[in-house]
């Protein structure tokens, strides 16, 4: 069975607990599924040796080749069964991914059984009675408070109840609602973390830079605080709602295309509920989730007082101070997704693997302003109406001329605007291209062609650093440049895998400085130790510096308030370098990241306070201006 197939008959179920991203079904109703895939979990569950008493739910991923098979033993004993273990199958990988709770204080718990089993299953009335005494008192209100054992005990508590034996809720005497009432420990202060701003949080402009805020995306600000972004967001026609525990609780949250998670997870003391809030923004998010927190170092925890994980600051709010690497391996390890950096302490997860694709290809992209090329001399053409059609159509043919110089290749139907009009004049885009060629430089197109080349090979080979999973699924313009540049996908691979194996070789690395140095309209080359250039000539280096720096930039991010990049030849490190004001005649460094691709970690080094900012004298030798 493929994914299309299985896609095809989870669709035909019409029970169950649907969620946006999957469905789930009580083992009692596997007869009342599609015969085909009934029989492919049962003989799932048999190659994986798991027997029918080891799994109570099934999950059917709606946007993966996955299934789960979860297992609450006590699912028709207790309202709120604990989960004891469940199997991850990707059926893509052929992998299995086993999880235990037998031993956690703190188990995933199941909510709403009635949802779970058959329409007329004879206990579906007795599970639909605790959902709402439940639903009576508000336990449902926000769903990310109700995913684990103890934070489903604590609201209960707050609300005034207490979970008797036989799994109903009472309530509490009086004076114990008052001692609950306040939902934190010690003296945190949590609404207090919510800032003011006039301008966009730094997440939401990295994703305003990028095109995601012009209209064609809905927002969902999870953690709005006070509403400034929503604000702005409004102000530009984008679709958005926000949600926050203290200054926007009644909002009722949609999935959303991009879910900003912006400095949330940081201000959380409590470790559990930080993931069940990671979690639950994930399942609102339909293409992208942003997620960033504060990033510091043990100089920052010298100033306030320890507490947890973090700290509690001046203001009686709790900050837990993350490094770059630290966040990325907390978002991947509990969202099972991969998490690229696209700022220091910035991460997109793209639940929409086209979608990711079509950002990590835009990274590598090399721009010329082709339009600004001249022409050669009209030649004599060995028909005089192909002459005539050119000057009648020159408009339409320089459009068409732009188009292939920027992909590469000759384009495609709906690559072009005016296909209509260009097959109506010269019959099809083969002849179009022969009639510019003679009109145009068509030095300029094979240039063009192997820029494409090398921005893909550095793509592909930026693809196994990080060890992504091989896509199932292209965009249809990158099958369409791997068919013209490589020949088939497998050749695209294995030009990225040995690209990216060449990088290694100290070699390698210094032959490509000098060579970028030779190119380059400015750059310093310090011998065999480094070469430093300003980040606009990133793309115009050789593609194996660029897979060199890239690596560097997949840890650290984009590149926006970076100035400088420093490649170091020979100890496998990149350092970018931030200035105050890049305009002036003399800007004074005000940061320094040093990344270290060996040990895939990164060191921040500011210039305030006693360290003195240093002046940049020589800017002339990185700039053409």
């Amino acid at each position: 069975m493929d994914f299309e197939k299985f896609k095809q008959l989870v669709k035909q179920i019409n029970f169950g607990k649907d969620l946006p991203t999957a469905l789930y079904v009580h083992q009692s109703t596997l007869s009342l599924l599609p015969e085909e895939l009934c029989l492919f979990i049962g003989k799932i569950a048999k190659a994986l040796k798991i027997k029918n008493n080891k799994w109570t739910l099934l999950k059917l991923y709606k946007q993966d080749f996955k299934l789960t098979l979860l297992n609450y033993p006590t699912f028709f004993d207790e309202p709120y069964p604990p989960l004891s273990e469940s199997y991850t199958v990707d059926l893509t990988k052929l992998t299995v991914r086993e999880a235990n709770y037998n031993s956690s204080e703190n188990p995933p718990i199941l909510h709403r059984r009635e949802t779970f089993v058959a329409p007329d299953h004879p206990q579906r009335l007795l599970f639909n009675s605790f959902t709402k005494e439940g639903e009576a008192i508000g336990l449902y209100d926000n769903p990310r408070t109700i995913g684990f054992k103890q934070s489903w005990e604590r609201l209960i508590k707050r609300k005034g109840y207490y979970l008797a034996e036989n799994g109903h809720l009472l309530p509490l005497a009086p004076q114990t609602k008052v001692e609950t009432a306040n939902p934190f420990s010690g003296d945190i202060e949590r609404h207090r973390t919510a800032l003011s701003r006039d301008k966009l949080s730094v997440p939401l402009f990295l994703m305003a830079q990028r095109g995601y805020l012009n209209g064609d995306y809905t927002v969902l600000d999870y953690g709005c605080g006070k509403g400034d972004d929503l604000k702005e967001l409004e102000e530009h026609g984008v679709d958005c709602i926000g949600w926050d525990p203290a200054h926007r609780p009644d909002t009722d949250i949609e999935p959303s295309d991009i879910v900003n998670l912006g400095f949330v997870v940081n201000v959380i003391e409590d470790k559990q509920e930080r993931i069940e809030t990671l979690r639950t923004a994930y399942q609102y998010t339909k293409k992208i989730l942003i997620v960033a927190a504060m990033l510091g170092n043990e100089r920052v925890y010298e100033r306030f007082k320890p507490y947890k994980d973090g700290v509690i600051t001046t203001r009686n709010t709790f900050q837990k101070y993350y490094m770059q690497g630290e966040l990325q391996q907390f978002i991947e390890s509990n969202l099972e997704d991969s998490a690229i950096a696209i700022g220091p302490g910035v991460f997109a997860i793209f639940k929409d693997k086209l979608e990711e694709q079509k950002y990590l290809l835009e990274r590598q992209r090399t721009r010329h302003q082709w339009r600004q090329l001249s022409s050669r001399t009209l030649k004599t053409f060995s028909k005089e109406k192909f002459k005539n059609l050119y000057e009648r159509n020159q408009p339409l043919f320089e459009d068409f001329w732009y188009t292939c110089l920027d992909l590469g290749r000759i384009p495609a139907s709906d690559e072009f605007e005016q296909h209509e009009q260009i097959r109506q004049v010269v019959g099809s885009f083969n002849k179009a291209f022969i009639l510019c060629t003679q009109h145009f430089d068509k030095d300029q197109f094979e240039q063009a062609a192997q820029e494409r080349t090398d921005d893909l090979s550095v793509y592909f080979a930026l693809s196994f650093f990080k060890k992504r999973d091989v896509y199932t699924r292209m965009p249809q313009s990158l099958q369409r440049d791997v068919k013209a540049f490589f020949g088939k996908y497998t050749e695209a691979r294995e030009k990225g895998r040995s690209l990216l194996f060449s990088i290694a070789d100290a070699e390698v690395i210094y032959d490509s400085c000098v060579q970028a140095h030779q190119v380059l309209p400015a750059s310093q080359l310090n011998g065999q130790h480094d070469l430093i250039f300003h980040k606009q000539y990133l793309n115009q280096c050789p593609k194996e510096l660029r897979v060199y720096i890239g690596c560097a930039t997949q840890l650290y991010g984009e590149l926006d308030n970076v100035e400088l990049v420093k490649a170091h030849i020979g100890s496998g490190k990149v350092t970018l370098l931030i200035y105050d004001d890049w305009e002036k005649d003399v800007p004074m460094l005000k940061e320094r990241i040093k990344i270290k691709l060996r040990e895939q970690d990164i060191d921040f080094f500011d210039y305030y306070g006693p360290f003195e900012p240093q002046p940049l004298e020589d800017k002339c030798a990185f700039t053409t201006n």
